[in-house]
């Protein structure tokens, strides 16, 4: 088959994984996978919906393509989250795209392809409850995979519309997940990052109690799987067991992402978390003796934000001394719940809270790096960034760092790494958030 088809991935690290599955649906399908849009016959665009700022970047990403469609016999399949959250929508206000798939029929890619093909125009949204699970053609570096261990939520965050989107909470088998890992163990995957809505949550619904731990030791026990990194874990359900697992257990990175989204009290419970400000406390405290990093998130202007509750943040911030954090705006979104509450603050307001917290957390960063100067880490070889005067300069990673959403090494070598390889790096220089070292 010589049709070529391109797709373009929008959103999170799961949507991420939901393209990877589609790819090699395509793959099996005979399809030839282009990354240039122009070659390109069919151009699919998976999408993301959780944010206002998230769909006009969708919705800007379909007009592109349609501009490009022009003239041409280029299809246009529009998938994701916005497909399945608005797909009528989609489907009716844009007469260029031929097809809009919603978050369960990955399976159907090629199906749909040759529809589309064939001139005939459909919607494809349904709420089966399926998980997009299966063989994957990787995007990140090939050292690097993803772990999906479930799908949906049952959080109901007042701020959130991902319930609304992708459904209930639901878990993969633990069979599932471990027989796919080896697969990318065997396939030279090296770091494994677990994500989900709610990661914490892992085997609740299968099971009738968590598993993450256990999970966690099934998935240590494969050969060639050096680094396990969790992402999106709640903070009432970081239990002892699970901190205990990330202390002792040597392929578990000591990192954690745990998005609190506000440590004030009141705004917690408007936010329909079940955290309060005694108990992240506590948690944080266990973590800092076990001496594990922790990256986080905040949403700054909530309606009945009070710049006391933002004060609180910030007192959090210099206590804490998280290695990496993002804030963010608080974006109202018709069909949650605290699209009706009262309190809205304007969008400056907004904005001048997210800079405070900024603010505070640069210069957290700063006194952490600088206190990495002369310790030795061990780091994960990415790139290859240039070769000077007989040294090789590398960008890795060490252990608090995941992949793009946090800071860099620049590893200074008298020899060539392989990518993908593990040296110990001593730290020689920091920046404002990357640190600089030489290979030991």
């Amino acid at each position: 088959m010589n049709t070529k088809v391109g797709v373009i991935s929008l959103g999170c690290d799961k949507n991420r994984i939901d393209t990877e599955v589609m790819l090699a649906n395509l793959a099996k399908g005979g399809y030839q996978i282009t990354n240039i849009q122009d070659d390109a016959d069919v151009l699919i665009v998976n999408t993301c919906a959780f944010l206002q700022s998230s769909r006009e970047e969708a919705i800007d990403t379909i007009l592109e393509m349609a501009h490009l469609k022009e003239g041409t016999d280029k299809k246009i399949i529009v998938t994701g989250c916005l497909g399945q959250k608005f797909g009528e929508e989609v489907y009716e206000g844009f007469p260029e795209v031929d097809a809009v798939v919603g978050t369960n029929d990955y399976d159907k890619i090629c199906e749909i392809v040759g529809s589309v093909l064939a001139n005939k125009r459909d919607l494809y949204v349904n709420c089966n409850d399926t998980i997009t699970f299966g063989d994957r053609i990787l995007t990140t570096l090939p050292h690097v995979a993803y772990l999906k261990t479930s799908d949906g939520c049952n959080n109901f965050c007042t701020y959130c519309l991902i319930p609304y989107i992708r459904g209930r909470f639901r878990s993969v088998p633990m069979e599932d997940i471990v027989a796919h890992a080896k697969s990318l163990a065997e396939n030279g995957v090296k770091e494994l990052i677990l994500v989900a809505q709610d990661t914490t949550r892992y085997g609740k619904d299968l099971y009738g109690e968590i598993r993450l731990v256990q999970l966690l030791r099934e998935l240590s026990a494969i050969e060639n799987i050096h680094w396990i990194r969790l992402l999106y874990c709640y903070p009432e359900l970081m239990d002892d067991a699970l901190i205990d697992e990330i202390a002792s257990n040597p392929k578990i990175v000591k990192y954690v992402d745990v998005p609190l989204q506000h440590v004030d009290d009141t705004i917690l419970k408007r936010m329909n978390r079940r955290s309060n400000y005694a108990n992240i406390c506590t948690l944080f405290d266990k973590l800092a003796d076990k001496g594990i990093a922790v990256r986080s998130t905040f949403i700054c202007g909530f309606p009945g934000e009070t710049k006391e509750s933002v004060e609180l943040i910030c007192d959090f911030l210099k206590s804490y001394k998280l290695r990496n954090v993002g804030f963010f705006a608080y974006s109202r979104e018709e069909g949650t719940k605290s699209y009706a509450f009262e309190g809205h603050l304007p969008k400056r307001t907004k904005e001048r809270y997210v800079a405070k917290c900024y603010k505070v957390q640069q210069k957290v960063v700063q006194e952490l790096n600088a206190s990495d100067v002369g310790n030795v880490y061990e780091c994960v070889v990415e790139s290859l960034q240039e070769e000077r005067d007989g040294k090789y300069f590398y960008m890795g990673r060490t252990y608090f760092m995941a992949p793009e959403i946090d800071g860099n090494i620049l590893i200074i070598s008298d020899e060539k790494l392989p990518i993908g390889s593990f040296c110990d790096v001593k730290i020689t220089n920091a920046l404002e958030y990357d640190l600089i070292g030489e290979k030991v």
